[in-house]
């Protein structure tokens, strides 16, 4: 038997957490022969729900789940992490205003960069789901100096999967067989979902689709989804978020298949023109491991404007809270 694997989950009684806590204990995302040791964090009011995930674990019996850690301390939940998601995350309530979000998740996100840095695996990989996630996922990085910044990364699988599922609904296709679907920017109403290289059986999405149905209803229908699946359930997305860090999580540690590519908010390297000193959703190939950004794809004008409105919302929100990093 291998030996197993430590996995973090903050806010890990929230709806996300505890629709994620179960499939990471199965094995979905390590594979069938892999064992796994939970850690599960919360704030302390919110321990009496949590010991209730613990023990449905383990009434599941998971043969794959060799310890549930039930903790409300960040020494105690980071502790030796091989991997790290932060789900987590102060939300907005009525009458916030974005930047008083931000203030408000920074102080939290960076606290828990400190505890990473201080109590995890010096090889921890990092996912932040909690939202404003990729600059969540800069101050946590910011606040982890021991720690390689590649390995933090911000969620926008969701938003790539979502692409994906409303493509193949408008073509008539399996979502297996597209291919190379890209999700730039951040994980906002910014964001730009891109089918200009994405292929559907090996032919060119934009074959299949014009241009202006992704411009004109494409485009904005992904950035628009959480906020209709609020709209329409009066929660926010709670199942796809937990599958899209599977995917997410997965793809990391397993690699991307040959010939495609996944979408991860990641620390900015200068790539496509974008300024270090953000993370912004890139397409990447992964393996043994380690991404890669993937080089050399075409920007039309078109797409180099969406690019710019992004990459200029995340320097805004560096800008709120630049005070707060080291």
């Amino acid at each position: 038997m291998k030996t197993p694997i430590k996995v973090t989950l903050t806010g890990a009684a929230g709806h996300i957490g505890y629709a994620l806590a179960f499939r990471v204990a199965s094995g979905e995302i390590f594979g069938p022969e892999q064992p796994v040791i939970l850690r599960l964090l919360e704030m302390p009011q919110a321990m009496s729900s949590l010991n209730g995930v613990g023990m449905e674990l383990e009434d599941c019996a998971l043969p794959l789940l060799h310890d549930v850690v039930l903790t409300d301390d960040p020494s105690i939940g980071f502790r030796d992490a091989d991997y790290a998601i932060l789900i987590g995350a102060k939300p907005r309530s009525k009458g916030m205003e974005r930047n008083d979000l931000i203030t408000e998740n920074a102080r939290i996100f960076s606290a828990q960069g400190r505890a990473i840095n201080d109590n995890a695996s010096p090889n921890v990989r990092v996912l932040v789901v909690g939202n404003p996630a990729n600059t969540n996922a800069l101050i946590a990085a910011s606040n982890a100096p021991d720690l390689d910044p590649r390995h933090f990364t911000a969620m926008t699988r969701l938003d790539h999967n979502r692409a994906l599922g409303q493509l193949a609904n408008k073509t008539n296709s399996l979502v297996v067989n597209i291919t190379r679907m890209t999700i730039w920017g951040n994980h906002s109403m910014t964001q730009y979902p891109d089918v200009g290289n994405c292929l559907i059986n090996g032919t060119p999405a934009l074959e299949r689709v014009t241009r202006d149905w992704a411009i004109d209803h494409f485009i904005p229908g992904i950035q628009r989804r959480g906020a209709e699946i609020i709209q329409a359930r009066g929660l926010s997305s709670a199942a796809s978020a937990a599958d899209a860090v599977v995917d997410h999580v997965h793809d990391w540690a397993l690699g991307t298949p040959e010939g495609d590519w996944v979408s991860m908010s990641v620390a900015s390297d200068g790539s496509y023109g974008i300024a270090e000193g953000v993370f912004f959703s890139y397409p990447v190939t992964i393996k043994d491991g380690e991404y890669e950004i993937v080089q050399g794809l075409d920007i039309d004008d078109f797409s180099r404007n969406r690019l710019d409105i992004s990459r200029n919302e995340l320097l805004s929100e560096r800008a709120v809270i630049e005070e707060l990093l080291p």
